[in-house]
């Protein structure tokens, strides 16, 4: 990590993702880590993380909001134009690794998208 000051909690934070692909919300950490770290305490070290470039966020349905780990990230320089895909069967949210390639005219330069897919995971299938 790149994070200058390392505490027990924002490595268990970070230590919570794993290291699969899935996306967890804020509720889905805190059931990981039990009672040990409060929720302001982990929304507050998730904003460090992201500006660090180890995760980085995305609004899922009901506009709740994901995280997940960083692959290739330098600080503030996120490049995430995956899509993210929730199971309906299981309820994870998972970074995908497919791109996706919109066909569009000339007219615009797109920098950012963010595509979130429901259906069946392959486990679930």
């Amino acid at each position: 990590m790149g994070i200058q000051r390392k505490t027990k909690s924002l490595q268990a934070v970070y230590e919570a993702f794993g290291d699969s692909n899935e996306a967890l919300s804020v509720k889905m950490i805190r059931d990981r880590l039990g009672e040990s770290v409060n929720k302001t305490t982990v929304y507050r070290l998730l904003d460090r993380l992201e500006e660090d470039g180890m995760v980085h966020s995305f609004s899922g349905e009901d506009s709740v909001t994901f995280y997940a780990r960083c692959h290739a990230c330098k600080g503030v320089s996120h490049d995430h134009n995956h899509p993210h895909f929730n199971c309906v069967s299981c309820d994870k949210v998972l970074c995908m690794e497919e791109e996706v390639v919109l066909p569009l005219s000339g007219k615009f330069k797109v920098t950012e998208a963010r595509i979130f897919l429901k259906g069946i995971c392959a486990e679930c299938a």
